[in-house]
């Protein structure tokens, strides 16, 4: 790329600045498209409301036909009598991290509020807070359908709110009665400072009602997944339903398909319904049985995605049977997963095989060390980059040395090639340019191997900072939250791929590539001048592709990068002042006066490379 094709791509960038600059809308034109976006958040809260009212009449009609046709069997006329109508009411269980309300329709969980966590809107954060959930048994009584979900059950407890304040826990029971003394208790407990509550499923006499022996019965768990962060794109990324297998083995949907389902036929441990940076989850000590999963992407400016599962809980009595569950409802946070011994840190995507160990052994605990002490996420990404790279210091010297080894030899590289410029001696030249290596004890591959030990943990910050909890809702500089992207110019249109705004510190990020490149390139000289192409790929290439992949990546991430590029130009230019070109020259001459020790197998190998060139010499004449 010339100097003119440079210029160009710069004035290029400079024309879409300006043209977003100039075209960027007045303070009447804000205000009037801040007025049409609440009108039209405004419209769809209107339409969300009509289509939970819509349910609801939906689902009070399906009771009163199914009231109208109870009178067919007593038992169903006992059963639908007491929890076919009735009023919903909430019956709130608090502790100092939860609020969760308990519904008398249904007898589940309505909601649970996290109180130390808000939307990205400020809004307080709900989890599971829509009309259109379900959660209960649906299974068969007297050969007629039943969905507990859709019954009232009866709060054993006068009070509407039980707090854990100055108590070890606090307890509530939500019973369905289904006949005389046949009935299904939900017993929820919670316990100070916990985001897992136990949640107990007593059946007693339930065998009068069951037709025949079910051996298993259906839990239906159907929820919608809302909004909770800036970028709905990249938080539906980590949407997606979880679960685990006895053995340990952790499964998840694919979160970027838009409809996914998975029969899993197998005994699971748990399922998780899990966002970007907080999960739901369901836990069975006695294992489920088997489960269907389905996930569906929602576009409608207010949800991600809704979920379905039915689960086959198993009921080996149902005349006495009690199963203990548990609910947890809180932050994808690792260390605060990791404490209830459950495995659910694995829904932290920390990366695959050796990024994830990097990322659990070394970097979340130099994180949580640092975070210990310092209250600014900047100081301790900044402090974190430092660690690493003086860690890595000895292999990035020992990389800058092999670079300037291979450019103190151009000369005689230049020599060689000028020797065997034919194509048919690209072997000879090959081998003439092995040996000249050999014998001045220089490894081509010396200033690769440094880099590719360090390459790893590249990838884990990649994993670690758009997974790291920590970094949501954090400022640092003009960045409002270093766990999503940090707009400095929102553009009136959308590039594709690139999105809707510019980033800072993805385009410091990439100019600091740049330089970092040029600077590397510059080092070799024209030792790289044969991969013209590479030069062209690491110089120009990656910076232009980083900058448009990054760009709707966390500014906590960009920020690292930037960091990292930074220290190692500091590194290159600091090195460069230590050593020199002549002195390395030298020492590679006394080098090659040595005689060059083969090994038995470098041995061998010669040999029979001379026997075969012998071999293929063409007979003379006799």
């Amino acid at each position: 790329m010339d100097r003119n094709t440079v210029t160009g791509l710069v004035v290029i960038f400079l024309i879409l600045i300006g043209f977003s600059y100039f075209n960027k809308p007045s303070q009447e034109e804000i205000a009037e498209a801040k007025y049409r976006r609440d009108s039209i958040a405004l419209v769809r809260q209107i339409e969300q409301k009509a289509l939970e009212v819509k349910l609801a009449a939906e689902v009070e009609q399906r009771q009163s036909e199914e009231h109208l046709t109870a009178e067919s069997s007593p038992l169903q006329n006992s059963l639908y009598s007491q929890a076919i109508t009735g009023e919903e009411r909430f019956i709130t269980l608090e502790n100092d991290l939860l609020r969760i309300k308990i519904s008398t329709l249904g007898g589940s969980v309505y909601s649970a509020e996290l109180k130390s966590f808000k939307t990205y809107t400020q809004e307080p954060l709900v989890l599971l807070g829509n009309d259109a959930n379900v959660f209960g048994f649906q299974f068969w009584a007297s050969n007629k359908n039943v969905e507990t979900y859709n019954l009232f059950f009866e709060a054993l407890s006068p009070d509407t709110i039980l707090s854990t304040v100055g108590k070890s826990h606090q307890s509530l029971t939500m019973r369905l009665a289904a006949g005389e003394s046949s009935y299904i208790d939900y017993i929820y407990t919670i316990y100070p400072e916990s985001y897992q509550i136990d949640f107990d499923v007593k059946f007693t006499n339930m065998d009068r009602v069951f037709s025949g022996t079910p051996g298993s019965i259906d839990l239906v768990w159907n929820a919608i997944m809302p909004q909770f962060e800036k970028s709905p794109d990249k938080e539906g990324q980590y949407t997606t339903i979880t679960y685990k297998l006895p053995n340990g083995d952790f499964e998840e949907l694919n979160a970027r398909n838009s409809s996914v389902s998975e029969d899993v036929k197998t005994r699971i441990s748990w399922i998780g319904y899990k966002q970007q940076f907080f999960s739901t989850f369901l836990v069975s000590d006695d294992n489920f049985l088997n489960a269907q999963l389905e996930s569906n992407k929602i576009e409608d400016g207010l949800n991600i995605k809704q979920f379905s599962s039915r689960i086959a809980l198993p009921v080996d009595n149902a005349a006495n049977d009690e199963h203990n569950l548990k609910m947890y409802f809180g932050p994808n946070h690792f260390n605060t997963l990791k404490a209830y011994e459950y495995g659910f840190e694995d829904v932290v995507p920390l990366g695959g095989w050796i990024i994830k160990w990097i990322n659990r052994y070394v970097i979340i605990f130099l994180f949580d060390l640092l975070d210990n002490k310092i209250a600014s996420y900047g100081l301790i990404i900044f402090l974190l980059t430092i660690i690493i790279k003086l860690v890595f210091f000895p292999l990035t010297y020992k990389s800058y040395l092999s670079q300037a080894k291979m450019r103190v030899l151009k000369p005689q590289i230049d020599e060689i090639n000028k020797k065997y410029p034919k194509k048919e001696d690209a072997m000879k030249k090959q081998q003439t340019t092995m040996a000249l290596y050999k014998k001045v004890g220089v490894s081509p591959m010396g200033g690769c191997l440094p880099m590719l030990i360090q390459f790893p943990f590249l990838i884990a910050m990649f994993r670690f900072f758009p997974a790291s909890f920590e970094l949501r809702q954090k400022s640092f500089l003009w960045a409002e939250d270093l766990s999503t992207y940090d707009s400095i110019i929102d553009l009136p249109f959308s590039i594709p791929m690139y999105g809707d705004h510019i980033s800072l510190f993805t385009l410091l990020m990439a100019a600091s590539l740049f330089l970092t490149s040029r600077m590397n390139s510059a080092q070799m000289g024209d030792a790289n001048a044969s991969m013209p192409g590479m030069k062209f790929m690491t110089l120009y290439m990656m910076p232009v592709m980083l900058l448009v992949i990054f760009n709707n990546h966390s500014a906590g991430l960009s920020y690292y990068y930037l960091l990292s590029n930074v220290i190692t130009l500091s590194q290159t230019l600091i090195i460069r002042r230590t050593v020199d070109d002549e002195a390395i020259l030298r020492k590679l001459n006394e080098h090659a006066k040595k005689p060059v020790k083969k090994s038995k197998f470098q041995a061998k190998l010669a040999a029979m490379t001379k026997q075969q060139q012998q071999l293929q010499k063409p007979k003379g004449k006799k």
